[in-house]
C-alpha cells in the first residue's frame, strides 16, 4: 500500500505540522516527563470528568506547582491532555503513551539507546558510520559489538524493543518452520536466544545452533544455562563479516530473524551467499524482517522508516529497514530463490521461505 502519492494537508495545516517538527525534542520529552512524572497517571484516573489544578498539584506533592503547570500546558498542545471547565481529562493519545506496550518500547528505545546519540547523524549521513555511538564509548565499530557492555538502562531498553516485535511473531510463525519437521537448525543472529529456546520448547527433540558474535554468544549462553539446555542448543562464535568466517554444515532449516537489516545491501548478498555454501538442496532459509512498503498501516511505515535513522546514527552506519524489492534482489543477487512470501505474520513482519536458485 502506498501512502504517500499525494499531498494530505491544506497549506495552514502543513505549516502547524512543520512546528511540530521543529518542536519535536521538546515534544518528546514532555511526552516522558509527564509519562514517568505521574501527571497522565493522575489526569487518567480523573476519568471524563477530570480534574482542577488544585486537585492535580495536591496529589502529586513531590513535584513543585510551576513544572507540573508548564508540563501539562505542553501536554495541551501536544494533544495528551484536554482542558474543559478548568478541568484536565486524558486524551486518547496520551492513554496510548501511558499504557500502550509498543508505545513505551518505542519511546523508551528513543530516549536511552537514540536520544543524545542523534545530535550526530547528519554527521552520520556524511561519514557512513555510527557516529551517535560514541556518546557511549568510542571503543565500537558497531552497537553490536556494545551490546553487553551499553549502561543498564540503554541495554534494557535496547532488548525490550528488540523483543517487543520479534517475540510477538514467534507463536505464528514457529508452525510455519517445524511444518518440515526439521531436525537441526542453524539461528544466525540469535543473539539472547530467545529464538532457539522457543524452538526447543516448542519441539522436544529439535537441536539448534546459535550463530553470533562472540559477545552475544556469551550472553545467550547464560539465557541457555539458566533453562538447562546446553545439550540441546550449541552456539557457533563468528564475526560473519569476515572474509575468512564460515558457518557450520548439515542443517535442515537455517532461520535469520531481524538479522539481516543489521547490514547494507552488499553484506547481506554476501551474508547469503555464505549461507549458500553450507546449504543442500533439501535445507529450507527462512528470513523473517520488516519491510516498510509491506506494512498495512501507515503508523507502522512511519515507525520503520524511522527506525532506518537509529542504523544510520547508532547501529552500524550502512543499514536500514528495507523496502522488500531492494532486500529480495539482495536475496536473488546471493543465488537464492524465494519459494514463499507472507506478510502480517505478528505486528509488522514478513516471512521469505528461500531455497538453492
Amino acid at each position: 500500500m502506498n501512502f504517500y502519492e499525494n499531498e494530505k494537508l491544506s497549506a495552514i495545516d502543513a505549516k502547524f505540522e512543520a512546528q511540530k517538527i521543529a518542536f519535536a525534542p521538546f515534544v518528546f520529552q514532555a511526552s516522558k516527563a509527564l509519562r514517568d512524572l505521574g501527571i497522565l497517571k493522575v489526569i487518567e484516573k480523573s476519568g471524563t470528568e477530570g480534574l482542577d489544578f488544585g486537585t492535580l498539584k495536591a496529589q502529586l506533592p513531590q513535584l513543585k506547582p510551576y513544572g507540573i503547570r508548564v508540563l501539562v500546558e505542553a501536554g495541551l498542545g501536544i494533544g495528551l491532555i484536554l482542558w474543559k471547565d478548568n478541568k484536565y481529562s486524558i486524551t486518547k493519545t496520551g492513554s496510548f503513551i501511558l499504557n500502550d506496550p509498543m508505545t513505551i518500547a518505542n519511546m523508551d528505545f528513543v530516549h536511552d539507546v537514540n536520544y543524545e546519540g542523534f545530535f550526530y547523524l547528519k554527521e552520520s549521513i556524511e561519514q557512513s558510520k555510527p557516529v551517535g555511538l560514541k556518546v557511549f564509548g568510542d571503543q565500537w565499530d558497531t552497537v553490536y559489538q556494545a551490546l553487553s557492555s551499553l549502561p543498564s538502562k540503554a541495554q534494557e531498553s535496547w532488548f525490550k524493543f528488540d523483543h517487543f516485535y520479534s517475540d510477538t511473531s514467534f507463536h505464528k510463525v514457529l508452525p510455519i518452520v517445524f511444518a518440515e519437521s526439521p531436525k537441526k537448525i542453524l539461528d544466525i543472529g540469535g543473539n539472547t536466544g530467545k529464538w532457539s529456546i522457543s524452538c526447543t520448547n516448542y519441539n522436544k527433540d529439535v537441536q539448534v545452533t546459535i550463530a553470533d558474535l562472540p559477545q552475544q554468544v556469551g550472553m545467550a549462553k547464560v539465557e541457555i544455562a539458566k533453562r538447562g539446555l546446553e545439550n540441546r542448543i550449541s552456539t557457533h562464535p563468528l564475526n560473519i563479516l569476515h572474509p575468512d568466517s564460515k558457518l557450520p554444515e548439515g542443517y535442515d532449516v537455517i532461520w535469520m530473524s531481524q538479522f539481516l537489516d543489521c547490514f547494507s545491501e552488499d553484506e547481506i548478498t554476501f551474508i547469503l551467499k555464505k549461507v549458500r555454501a553450507v546449504m543442500s538442496a533439501n535445507t529450507s532459509v527462512f528470513i523473517m524482517e520488516t519491510f516498510w512498503d509491506r506494512q498495512k498501516y501507515e503508523a507502522a511505515a512511519f515507525s520503520l522508516q524511522q527506525t532506518s535513522l537509529y542504523f544510520t546514527c547508532i547501529a552500524n552506519g550502512n543499514s536500514q529497514m528495507y523496502q522488500s524489492d531492494i532486500f529480495i534482489k539482495c536475496v536473488e543477487n546471493a543465488g537464492l530463490k524465494i519459494v514463499d512470501d507472507v506478510d502480517g505474520v505478528g505486528i509488522s513482519h514478513t516471512v521469505l521461505k528461500c531455497k538453492l536458485a
